[in-house]
């Protein structure tokens, strides 16, 4: 059933009448928007009317309550409304309530990815979800128009929106973070200089995490250099599994599968078992040796060695950029794609005999691959948001070469960050400079 908000001891909380008879006001206190309802007369024995699932009891509203809630950034608008789920979950129907925080939740991969998350798309058609969008100063009055656009969308299953700037109120009781937002490079700035950037970000954000999220939120990492970012996230949020971090190197994987199906003239989901290893990149390695086209290893449907390890490599590493000056535009759309497909894989067991691509933690790695970084790997899920290392992998002196190399770039940006992950002094000697479209 529906009951307001409690903000601050300035607004009580009230019984509500149906939402057309509400009027409110806001004001910003603080970092984030607060909403205060007014309710106008109503009649007795007033009852809430609210779309909601099929079968659903419209329960009346409760009386009123005395009881502080706990801290956390102010719902928005209708969301303001909250729900009571008890009351839903006896129908069996809907599952328990998932939080979701996005930072950078005003940007445009968010744009494109709140609407999937929203209509069932990526959690399912029978999980509530409460969406907690995590933005800055400048982009505050944009998070209140996403949020508009939310409302005026009618997703039964959205449940709750809430904004902020800060990451210790968005963050309250996450079950998953989903950080997108990151700083530009910018004009004549070194790699160097990015990793510190949006460093500082990654510390702040992996300490309200670490103080206010679910003990098992799991965290997809995408803002660049997203790698490294992860890194320093999950080293600034000790209380949180290592293993439930992750870096966005989906987007690569299917931009492989989509290059192999091209050349063999199959459609792009005959394309299985792709792994892309590394960074995200120019140095990422694309492996077309485990990778499988109708079930046949790529070599044997393939057969051309020097497009596979020349063309196609680069065309992988380098296809943001040739996206970039064809359109205008960095590849939002297809970024957020990916991030509902990475979601996707870790609640939805792999198919047999498959794996996919997602930058973890390499502790304990069967690869012999350097631990304490965070790398792309092939891994395997049941379904419940863990996952597993795929071990029946083959290596041959090309791949190992190349893994190498994404390796010692890896390596060479934690030895940069250390003064971010408290490891020491930093020491930035970045063998090259591999410049990610998007940087810029």
């Amino acid at each position: 059933m529906a009951v307001a908000e409690l903000s601050t001891p300035l607004y009580t909380r009230t019984r509500l009448v149906h939402s057309s008879q509400l009027s409110f006001s806001s004001t910003h206190l603080r970092s984030h928007r607060r909403v205060a309802f007014r309710p106008l007369p109503q009649a007795k024995n007033a009852r809430i009317s609210c779309s909601v699932a099929p079968n659903q009891v419209q329960a009346p509203a409760a009386p009123p309550q005395t009881v502080e809630p706990k801290n956390k950034a102010e719902c928005f608008g209708v969301f303001c409304l909250t729900y009571d789920l008890k009351a839903e979950e006896e129908t069996k129907s809907w599952k328990k309530l998932i939080n979701i925080a996005v930072s950078g939740a005003a940007g445009m991969i968010s744009n494109h990815l709140l609407f999937k998350l929203a209509s069932g798309e990526v959690f399912g058609p029978d999980q509530p979800i409460a969406l907690k969008l995590l933005g800055s100063e400048r982009s505050l009055q944009a998070l209140e128009g996403v949020a508009m656009e939310l409302e005026d969308s009618l997703f039964p299953l959205l449940r709750e929106v809430s904004i902020g700037i800060d990451p210790y109120e968005v963050f309250q009781d996450a079950g998953w973070a989903l950080l997108i937002g990151a700083k530009p490079r910018g004009p004549g700035m070194e790699r160097a200089g990015l990793l510190d950037l949006n460093g500082q970000i990654f510390v702040e954000q992996g300490k309200a995490l670490n103080a206010v999220a679910s003990r098992n939120v799991k965290v997809i990492v995408v803002g660049n250099p997203c790698n490294t970012n992860a890194l320093i996230c999950l080293k600034n949020a000790p209380n949180i599994p290592a293993k439930n971090f992750h870096a966005l190197t989906r987007l690569d994987e299917n931009r492989a599968k989509c290059q192999l199906a091209l050349k063999a003239g199959v459609f792009y989901d005959k394309v299985s078992n792709m792994t892309i290893w590394g960074n995200h990149s120019t140095t990422q390695v694309p492996d077309f040796l485990n990778a499988r086209i109708n079930g046949l290893p790529v070599k044997e449907v393939i057969k051309d060695k020097k497009w596979l390890e020349e063309e196609f490599t680069e065309s992988i590493q380098k296809r943001g950029g040739v996206l970039i000056k064809k359109w205008g535009r960095s590849s939002a759309a297809s970024t957020a794609v990916s991030i509902a497909d990475a979601i996707k894989s870790l609640i939805t067991p792999t198919p047999e005999g498959d794996w996919f691509s997602s930058g973890v933690y390499t502790n304990g790695n069967p690869y012999g691959i350097a631990e304490d970084i965070v790398f792309s790997m092939p891994c395997r899920s049941k379904g419940d948001g863990d996952y597993e290392l795929v071990k029946d992998i083959q290596f041959d002196d090309y791949l190992l070469k190349r893994i190498k190399k994404t390796e010692d770039e890896l390596l060479a940006e934690k030895r940069c960050v250390g003064h971010l992950t408290g490891q020491g002094i930093p020491v930035c000697d970045l063998p090259e400079d591999t410049m990610l479209p998007g940087e810029m």
